[in-house]
């Protein structure tokens, strides 16, 4: 059997600027070849078969694969349980060395772990790379070692440690650059056609994705038109990041010096995947414990107008239709359905949080569990519990003239429109004695 490298793709569906692709053409003799895996793990958590996550990934497999193939060589491209993929593969190929970029979630770590085991037994050398993040959890700390709670320190400290960064060299991280020489590397192969979507259990949709560019002057005018959902204001590069089909160090280098707000929800980003890897117990409860205390109503029947877009506040509403129909909600307006879901409809942020999972394109598992503990003020950096989004001033302040709710929400207006589910004063009293009730247990 010939000797081989291989790459695992997994969260840096890219070429350019890919750490572990990178370094596997620079290091050893042996040819490299690029692996991807449907993980049966994850798709089959997946209930609805018109997933465009999946269709995303399928589509940017196939435009990889297309790539590669003009090089002369191909992508591998299996489905399964990973460790019983690497299990075959090894019958299939001399392996001596496999390259990958970390993930920082639970499963993925564990999936990892595993594999790596497996691989290290077989006596194959694993090598793993910091891709996804500027700085991991461990390099951004207290001087103890101890992981910051609190974004704003923390944002102080990440920002030093980029700003020493970059005065070593000409930009954020030296963007991993392969040479037409490095991709002779790529071992020459015909791999065989990539199946079907339908074959494994999805629909293949025609969807028009956000691009993977943002304009200049949009990064540039962020800070004054982020708030505003009826406005482009915003970069959609979200799923791109979930998925690495650009390098963050291309877009920290982009911004670091054109927009301080866009650059900081990049902090966030970090923060929350931090928070995650030091304290992997946020995903099932509350990382400030005692609002697990809290009494939630849990009303199914109010869920699922909630869901439906149905409260009879039209903000509201516009998100959760904006989000069904899109995969993607504005992200002030996250913010919004998220507190009224929590604070006037007392259930429990457990049940957004995965709604939004089973929605959301750009879902990240970090920063949807982050965003979703901040509104209902159990998380790090909380908003307190008695600062209760009103809907109504919410609406006024940010989408005046009506254009992003008439767009969502046509019989806004209308006798067909459903009155408010609740009255906002009498929920924000329940709920600050709901809370001020656990809180005080």
């Amino acid at each position: 059997m010939r000797k081989i490298t291989i790459v695992w793709l997994r969260r840096d569906l890219r070429l350019f600027d890919q750490a572990a692709f990178y370094h596997a053409l620079k290091q050893g003799d042996d040819p490299v070849v690029l692996l991807f895996i449907f993980d049966d793990n994850i798709l089959n958590d997946l209930a609805n078969p018109r997933d465009l996550r999946v269709n995303f990934i399928y589509k940017t497999i196939k435009e990889l694969k297309l790539e590669v193939q003009k090089l002369g060589s191909d992508i591998i491209v299996k489905k399964g349980d990973p460790l019983n993929v690497w299990k075959k593969l090894m019958d299939e190929f001399e392996v001596t060395s496999v390259f990958f970029n970390r993930d920082y979630e639970p499963y993925a770590k564990d999936r990892d772990n595993v594999v790596k085991n497996f691989l290290e037994q077989k006596k194959v050398r694993v090598f793993t790379f910091k891709d996804h993040l500027i700085f991991e959890s461990n390099e951004v700390t207290k001087t103890d070692g101890d992981p910051y709670v609190v974004f704003t320190p923390y944002k102080k400290v990440w920002l030093e440690h980029l700003h020493n960064l970059v005065s070593k060299g000409s930009g954020v991280v030296p963007a991993f650059k392969t040479t037409s020489a490095d991709l002779q590397r790529l071992i020459k192969m015909k791999s065989e056609d990539l199946f079907t979507l339908k074959s494994i259990g999805f629909e293949e949709l025609d969807f028009e994705y956000p691009d993977a560019e943002a304009e200049e002057k949009l990064l540039l005018n962020y800070d004054k038109t982020r708030d505003f959902p009826a406005l482009d204001g915003t970069s959609r590069l979200g799923i791109h990041l979930r998925f690495g089909t650009i390098s963050l160090r291309g877009l920290v280098d982009r911004v670091r010096n054109l927009n301080a707000v866009y650059l900081s929800e990049l902090i966030w980003r970090e923060f929350y995947s931090h928070i995650l890897d030091r304290f992997p117990e946020v995903i099932n409860h509350s990382f400030r414990p005692q609002y697990d205390q809290i009494e939630w109503l849990n009303d199914e029947n109010d869920f699922k107008r909630w869901c439906a877009g149905k409260t009879g506040y039209p903000i509201v509403d516009a998100g959760m239709r904006q989000l069904n129909q899109t995969g993607y909600m504005h992200n002030r307006v996250r913010m919004i359905t998220a507190s009224f879901l929590t604070k006037h409809l007392l259930i429990d942020w457990r049940w957004g949080e995965a709604y939004f999972a089973s929605k959301l394109l750009d879902y990240d598992l970090a920063s949807n569990n982050g965003g979703w503990q901040w509104a209902a003020g159990s998380g790090t950096d909380a908003a307190p519990y008695f600062r209760i989004f009103n809907p109504e001033s919410q609406q006024k302040k940010f989408d005046p003239e009506w254009k992003y709710v008439k767009t969502w929400v046509p019989e806004f207006g209308t006798k067909q429109y459903c009155e408010p589910m609740v009255d906002h004063k009498m929920a924000r009293l329940r709920c600050m004695a709901t809370y001020k009730k656990a809180l005080n247990t």
